[in-house]
């Protein structure tokens, strides 16, 4: 909400205090002040001149010779607008005066011709080109005839005025309007306010002979009321409302349409100016569209309908969407005489479809939604009326038609000195709290210490005592409230065991080089399938779809977090970033119903991406690309982190590559996968050769220990012993390892494989592995004959299980 502080002036008198001073009091009070904007910068030497001569320049076809005075002298003005011309009073910088940006004028010669001055534009004096009318947006500003020719035009045209901009929160929509927001500052300066007088001089005419109002509706519509206004002279609105619209960010139009947006923002309530001669009925019917009934609104654009919205028809087709946007057929235009003015209350839902629907969000249709104030429907209109009949020459028919079936009913909200100070921790005097009361123009009946608020309908956020305590709070002083520490026993904060264990294995992979993703827990049709764990897809898992999803890429609750990475993968190497290693801690979300009937299980996740180089030192020559076993060394190393036991089993998955990949198990359970990304696959997302990860954290939640302990650093040498054994193809390295550690236990502390042979000197059907041995004993130092006897034990256990014998 943009609030100027000149119009804001005529309601509540603020006196000397600044447009800082008073953001910062509205800020401390509860709405915050986002910004502070100055309609202009300031300028100087800038007054009304009036255009005696104007006659084109001799030696220049689109330049114009003016001789303008300015009250104290006449000046020599060339100008090049297409709209001056003689008897005009206009904006003139005489020589001398500096415009916004610093734009100094002076004496020149155009064309061999001497100017003394210009005539500005509103653009040049420093709107923003967006709230100029689009009539004079490629000319100059043309005052009205009682400008006072010599007068400085900042205060005409508003251009010392500041505005604030106010972040409201969805509970504050009082304050979606200038009355709104006079009385939050009334009550912040504890000022009186004035409010507007609404008052017209009806004619003898009754409006009942020219419109009926049928509402089918009523709980849609609870209140309909429709002014004629007849007589109607459309043309600009007057010079003081059409700045005030502009510092509002309204562009002024016409003086229909301004009153309308003037009156909207004054009192919060949207009203629409219907062409009644055009509305080609003499009743008014509000009802719900029918199926595929359609509408061309304001902006030109056919909408199609349907049985959820409310529409305003002539008794046979729509002329509005309710709360939304007028239809085309009725728009008023420059030949317009007779007004049909509707004032109206809509339910907040019936709006808030309509423009989900429609995708029509407008000034109106945000105070509809947020719902507007019943005591001010009919004063609005009535206040429309009275500008009518003052800038628009009108004649208002006496008895609007209204449906009239709305609840004003103001609510009541017990509250006593000692609870609030309770709450507070305050020392508040039950007259204090009175003149807060009085402060907020709430009215009450006190016995004692306790208030029966009644509660403005303006105000129908507030509904329970904390909502009152809150008003007595903000208006009392934040500031002022007590720092006070909680009563009675208190008890430290602890992260849980998962918290804990989700924080470790972060630590863990951010320590390793992997940067943390979050992405969205929704997916598309085509990745939802895709790249599921295998001790998933053994659950035979049934996507979940969203019932009302707001985009078709977010559509599905997700099976895996994978998809979603490679997509983000896949924006920042077509960004130029190649070298990536990614992974998220997040939920899946499974279910095995094709009908749900209870909530997904929710599942926690470990995943992670990587591409490009793993290593890259450039000084050192030295590059590592990523593979297969850079990625398992990571789940290697976060499992044993966290003293998990896993092993591996090659597998084939579906959109991995069939020789690269692997499931992850914990005590011969699948927890989950490692591997390569298909090649196909890795085309169609146009990637480079990518591995992946995927582990199930419940699993490790259940067998994770968290018990301190420690290794005593070894007081006594080691010694190392390789050795490599020449095996079939087809025998898995792990197998062999695995044999070792049984064979060579308690001396051999690791096992490391360094080298694969396959070639000259070896039969096609076999292959070289070697192994290092770390051999070690914590309470002595180990002699040659006993690391020699557990070496030859290894030999010959290895021999005996696979068929192999140590390569010479």
């Amino acid at each position: 909400m943009l609030v100027s502080l000149n119009w804001l002036k005529n309601y509540v008198d603020i006196g000397t205090i600044t447009p800082d001073q008073l953001a910062e009091k509205i800020t401390k009070s509860g709405i915050e002040v986002e910004g502070i904007e100055y309609v202009a910068e300031t300028s100087k030497s800038v007054v009304v001149g009036y255009v005696k001569e104007c006659e084109k320049h001799p030696n220049a076809d689109k330049l114009n010779l003016c001789q303008v005075d300015v009250g104290d002298e006449v000046l020599q003005i060339i100008c090049g607008a297409p709209n001056i011309s003689q008897g005009q009073k206009v904006a003139v910088a005489k020589p001398g005066a500096v415009l916004p940006g610093n734009f100094k004028i002076k004496k020149v010669k155009l064309r061999g011709i001497e100017s003394n001055g210009m005539i500005c534009s509103l653009q040049e004096l420093g709107i923003q080109e967006k709230y100029v009318p689009k009539d004079i947006a490629d000319g100059i500003f043309v005052f009205p005839d009682n400008a006072t020719v010599g007068e400085d035009v900042t205060s005409l045209l508003n251009l010392d005025d500041a505005v604030l901009e106010l972040g409201l929160t969805p509970n504050r929509s009082d304050c979606l309007s200038y009355l709104g927001v006079a009385y939050e500052v009334a009550a912040i300066l504890d000022k009186p306010i004035q409010l507007p007088k609404e008052k017209v001089t009806a004619s003898d005419e009754d409006a009942h002979d020219f419109i009926s109002v049928n509402v089918a509706n009523q709980k849609l519509n609870p209140y309909y009321g429709a002014f004629v206004i007849k007589n109607v002279q459309v043309k600009p609105s007057p010079l003081w409302m059409r700045n005030y619209l502009i510092a509002a960010g309204i562009r002024p139009i016409n003086n229909v349409v301004d009153i309308t947006n003037y009156v909207l923002l004054e009192y919060g309530q949207p009203l629409h100016a219907f062409d009644y001669d055009r509305l080609q009925s003499k009743e008014i019917v509000v009802r719900c569209a029918e199926a595929n009934e359609t509408i061309v609104t304001l902006d030109d654009q056919e909408r199609k309908l349907s049985h959820e919205h409310l529409v305003i028809t002539n008794g046979q087709e729509p002329v509005a969407i309710a709360g939304v946007m007028g239809g085309a057929n009725t728009e008023v235009n420059e030949h317009t005489t007779t007004i049909l003015l509707e004032a109206a209350y809509f339910n907040p839902s019936t709006v808030r479809k309509a423009v989900k629907d429609t995708g029509l969000r407008s000034e109106s249709s945000t105070r509809f939604e947020k719902g507007v104030d019943p005591n001010r429907v009919n004063r609005a209109g009535v206040r429309a009326c009275q500008l009518f009949e003052q800038y628009a020459n009108g004649t208002v028919l006496s008895n609007a038609v209204v449906f009239d079936e709305l609840d004003r009913t103001e609510k009541e909200v017990t509250i006593n000195t000692l609870e609030i100070n309770k709450r507070l921790g305050t020392m508040i005097t039950t007259e204090e709290i009175g003149q807060i009361l009085t402060k907020l123009r709430f009215q009450y009946e006190q016995i004692d210490d306790e208030f029966k608020v009644k509660i403005p309908t303006r105000r129908g956020d507030i509904t329970i005592f904390e909502d009152m305590l809150e008003e007595v709070a903000r208006i009392y002083g934040y500031d002022n409230l007590p720092y006070t520490l909680p009563n009675g026993a208190s008890q430290a904060g602890a992260l849980t065991e998962r918290q804990q264990l989700k924080r470790q294995v972060k630590n863990y992979m951010q320590g390793a080089g992997l940067m943390e993703t979050i992405t969205y827990s929704l997916t598309r049709q085509d990745y939802v399938t895709k790249l599921i764990s295998p001790e998933i897809n053994n659950r035979n898992p049934v996507p979940v779809p969203l019932a009302m999803p707001m985009s078709e890429d977010h559509k599905y609750l997700r099976l895996s977090l994978l998809p979603e990475l490679l997509h983000t993968v896949a924006y920042n190497r077509a960004r130029n970033q190649t070298n990536i290693a990614y992974y998220e801690l997040g939920s899946i979300f499974i279910s095995t119903e094709n009908k749900l009937t209870k909530q997904p299980d929710e599942q926690l996740r470990l995943s992670g991406v990587l591409s490009g180089q793993w290593i890259e030192h450039e000084w050192q020559q030295e590059k590592k690309a990523v593979d297969f076993f850079v990625v398992k060394g990571i789940i290697e190393g976060i499992f044993k982190f966290l003293e998990i036991p896993i092993t591996f089993e090659q597998t084939k998955l579906t959109d991995m590559h069939p020789g690269r990949c692997a499931t992850v198990l914990i005590d011969n359970q699948a927890v989950g996968f490692i591997g390569q990304i298909h090649p196909k696959l890795e085309k169609k997302l146009d990637l480079n050769e990518t591995y992946v990860f995927d582990i199930n954290l419940e699993t490790v939640l259940e067998v994770f220990k968290n018990v301190p302990n420690y290794n005593q650093i070894p007081k006594h040498p080691s010694t190392t012993r390789d050795i490599a054994f020449v095996l079939n193809k087809t025998t898995l390295a792990g197998d062999v390892k695995k044999v070792i550690e049984e064979t060579g236990a308690p001396l051999v502390k690791d096992i490391q494989i360094f080298d694969v042979y396959l070639g000259e000197h070896l039969p096609e059907d076999k292959k070289s592995i070697a192994y290092r041995l770390l051999y070690q004993d914590a309470e002595r130092t180990l002699t040659d004959d006993e690391v020699e006897e557990s070496y030859q034990s290894i030999i010959t256990a290895v021999n005996e299980k696979f068929n192999a014998y140590v390569r010479s």
